[in-house]
This record gives C-alpha cells, structure tokens and sequence, in this order.
C-alpha cells in the first residue's frame, strides 16, 4: 500500500470511527431560542460519556444565520456528582422561588395563557353574553416570558 493510500484509508477509517461514536444517542430538547443536545458518545477505548451542547442560532451583521455552541464533557464516573449538583441546584430555586422574591416566568404565562382561554370561551358564547371589546394585541410586550428569563 502506497503512502498516499495508507493516509487516505486511515483518514477514511478515523472520520467512521468518530461518525460512529456520535452516533451513539442523540436527544435534543428544544427551549425557547435554544436547543439542547444530550449526546451519549464512547471513547477509542469504549469508555462512554456524554456531552450537553447549548446551541443558540444567531444572524450576523449581514443576516447570515450561525449556531452559537456551548459544549460540556460529562464523564461516567463525574454522573452521580452531577446529578447532585443539579438537583442540589433546582431544590434551591425552588426553595427561592418559594419565598415570592423573585418572578415565575412559568406562573406567568400558565395564567396569561388561562386569560386568554378564558376571553376566548367568552367570546365564543357569542349572543348569550354581552359583547366585550377586543382587547389589543401586540406580537411582543413586555409581559411575554421566554426561555431568556429563567
């Protein structure tokens, strides 16, 4: 085998081998703007870990759109002090949440989305009640809640 053919062949065989280590699993969990990646990959040594990838889609001056990623590595033996961690994290949103010190985007809308059932059924009574004004709609005000505000 010449040397030219050796290189392309190995080359061929390490992007498979990395082909097929990204293809392990893959669940993407969509939120708001952004889309999270929860990715099980293995290692040349068939050590598995996992990567969580923050990937936010932007526009640059000219309008092009690109994906901003933000990666981590999470490591089989770093799992349960992880996952420690975390639910350490949102019990104590939780308990913080609790106090009424601070907003509840998801409070928010579940009650903004009730009023508006709420005027829909209203209005859909049609004759048995009297009519109410339309109220004004913007597509965009400051009371929408985002992903951005959690």
């Amino acid at each position: 085998m010449h040397l030219v053919e050796y290189i392309s062949h190995a080359r061929e065989r390490t992007m498979s081998d990395q082909y097929n280590r990204e293809e392990i699993y893959s669940r993407p969990v969509r939120a708001g703007k952004r889309t999270y990646f929860f990715d099980v990959k293995a290692t040349r040594g068939q050590d598995l870990y996992m990567t969580i990838t923050e990937s936010k889609r932007r526009f640059d001056d000219n309008g092009n759109v690109h994906y901003q990623k933000h990666k981590i590595f999470l490591y089989r033996e770093d799992f349960a002090n992880f996952e420690e961690g975390f639910v350490d994290a949102v019990e104590k949103i939780q308990e913080l949440m609790a106090t009424g010190n601070y907003r509840d985007p998801i409070a928010e809308r579940e009650a903004k989305a009730e009023t508006e059932e709420n005027s829909a059924d209203e209005t859909t009574q049609g004759d048995t009640l009297a009519e109410t004004p339309e109220e004004e709609t913007t597509e965009s005000s400051s009371d929408d809640i985002t992903f951005e505000d959690l």
